[in-house]
């Protein structure tokens, strides 16, 4: 097992690097866990920070990564729009009670790509993109419940 210490900068300017920089460590290493703390320094920048334990992934030159799921630049009907608004309204309560981004808890294109592909079971959200095991154990069944409740 290693261990990786990554800062989130909040400031408007770095976030979206920095964020960029998490996504690319996740998507290429198989988590075990995660922990995070929010450090505020009189007169000094605040941030994330963001404590990864995980494994590298070993990929073959011939092996492919199967691809996954991902409904980005999708247009949505009416219905999906509504899963939508309930996922963002879930994610903004999850997010004020665990003092997280909400982006911590799931991007807006992972929230879209749930809207779109709609599982019917935690072990389906695998196969959409952003979604791996930690995410699924934390908040697989609350997704689930939102979905069979629309």
């Amino acid at each position: 097992m290693k261990v990786k210490l990554i800062k989130i900068r909040v400031s408007e300017n770095e976030v979206i690097a920095d964020q960029k920089y998490l996504d690319d460590f996740l998507k290429n290493n198989h988590i075990l866990k995660v922990e995070t703390a929010f450090v505020n320094e009189p007169e000094k920048e605040n941030f994330w920070s963001v404590i990864i334990y995980y494994e590298e992934q070993k990929f073959s030159v011939n092996e492919k990564k199967p691809q996954k799921y991902s409904a980005e630049d999708a247009e949505l009907d009416s219905d999906e729009i509504k899963i939508l608004d309930s996922l963002k309204i879930w994610r903004s309560e999850k997010a004020r009670e665990q003092n997280l981004p909400g982006y911590f808890i799931a991007t807006n294109k992972e929230l879209v790509s749930v809207a779109k592909f709609r599982p019917v079971k935690k072990e389906e959200l695998l196969e959409i993109k952003g979604f791996g095991k930690h995410k699924i154990e934390n908040y697989g069944e609350e997704i689930i419940e939102i979905l069979d409740s629309i």
